[in-house]
């Protein structure tokens, strides 16, 4: 029996992460390369049936104009990973996935994203004209590469956050908001996560973006069985402070403060740079730690843009915190790494996860996919170990 053909829409599609995304599973494909970071690849995952790398068909959108081939050389000349050697194995299949790369819409997304444009943003077309745009894109790639399955995966640089009116809370309140074209009730994510699901696509929110899935798209992807997930890819500082926290928590421990100094440079450190887009990230780090903890504290996130870093992120963490006898104590941490290089393996990860959930007819919100993210979606617990056996229960029971 033919194994089913999958497909990958990446949105942001030039970005660094999706560059890796790309590139890595190209590698993975042709034994160039080793799938650590991966956890579909470790033991507990064999027999599952997942999607195999070297058969996935990649296509996407971004708003910039550029090639695939150059964003693959700029990666590798600021990671160090990789070789031209290997880059230029790779241009062939590159210089196709480039031919499926079209123009995204910035609907809403904020002056800051606005300006990453080819070209001047216009507001001349409805959301449901740009649905359906979208949607269209979808189906015609699907169509051109003989696809059973598409998963759409957003890698989108993070928008200002979208503030919930009654139009999102339901599906049938969200359509007639789209019939009427009401102004700011949708953003580019949105229309994405929509059109998605509306095509019968799994998606994935790996952005802070609140847009994408608001309680109107969750409630029709259950209802059509169409996995769905986010919000906000857990890479850095955030997987450092879901697994550390809870040692406060073992040891009878009173956390203080806790204060968090992230700088980055690439396109995602510029984006947030601008107040509105920073907002949207900030809320989706700093509330892991009273989440975990069971009580407030004095916590802030603080993120800088640092042009020379390009894709290398770097968190400074200072922990105050209150012993026996009231002793005032201190822990710091260091977190080095590039962006894209710690994203790209779960993306991966992800992809061949809700392929399996739609193959095995699971719908709406993946609450196993926890670990993944800094602010699951309908899932309460933090604890990066108790959402790792999450994962790893689903993976028994699917087994079984």
């Amino acid at each position: 029996m033919r194994e089913k053909k999958v497909g990958v829409w990446l949105v942001g599609a030039l970005g660094s992460i999706a560059t890796t995304v790309i590139v890595g599973a190209l590698s993975l494909g042709r034994g160039l390369a080793e799938p650590t970071g991966m956890i579909t690849a470790t033991e507990a995952f064999d027999g599952l049936g997942l999607a195999p790398l070297d058969g996935l068909e990649f296509g996407g959108c971004d708003l910039r104009r550029g090639g695939l081939r150059d964003a693959a050389r700029h990666v590798m000349r600021e990671t160090g990973v990789l070789s031209y050697e290997i880059l230029d194995e790779l241009d062939e299949p590159l210089t196709g996935i480039e031919e499926d790369i079209l123009m995204g819409t910035a609907r809403n997304c904020g002056e800051a994203i606005e300006r990453l444009a080819a070209s001047p943003v216009t507001h001349d077309r409805t959301a449901r004209q740009e649905i359906e745009t979208v949607r269209r894109q979808f189906r015609d790639f699907k169509k051109k590469k003989s696809l059973d399955e598409l998963v759409v995966v957003n890698l989108a640089s993070t928008e200002p956050p979208l503030v919930l009116q009654d139009a999102h809370l339901e599906t049938d309140a969200f359509e007639r908001a789209l019939d009427r074209n009401e102004p700011g009730v949708v953003k580019a994510s949105t229309i994405y996560a929509y059109a998605a699901v509306q095509e019968g696509c799994p998606y994935i929110n790996f952005t802070p973006s609140s847009g994408a899935l608001i309680p109107a798209v969750i409630g029709l992807a259950g209802r059509r069985g169409v996995p769905v997930m986010g919000n906000d890819g857990k890479t850095g500082e955030t997987l450092v402070k879901s697994a550390l926290a809870p040692l406060f928590q073992c040891r009878n421990l009173d956390v203080l403060s806790w204060e968090g100094f992230n700088i980055l440079g690439n396109m995602d450190g510029c984006v947030l740079d601008h107040p509105e887009n920073k907002e949207s990230k900030i809320k989706s780090k700093d509330q892991v730690l009273s989440k975990i903890l069971g009580y407030p504290l004095h916590s802030r996130v603080h993120i800088h843009y640092v042009p020379s870093l390009d894709d290398q992120k770097t968190a400074w963490d200072f922990i105050h915190f209150r012993g026996f006898l009231g002793s005032k104590m201190s822990l710091q941490f260091i977190w080095q790494g590039y962006d894209s290089l710690l994203a790209a393996p779960l993306i991966l990860d992800l992809v061949r996860l809700v392929e399996l959930a739609k193959r095995r007819g699971e719908g709406g919100l993946m609450p196993h996919l926890a670990s993944y993210f800094k602010a699951p979606l309908g899932v309460e617990e933090h604890r990066l170990y108790e959402q790792f056996q999450m994962l790893l229960r689903y993976a028994q029971a699917v087994r079984a």
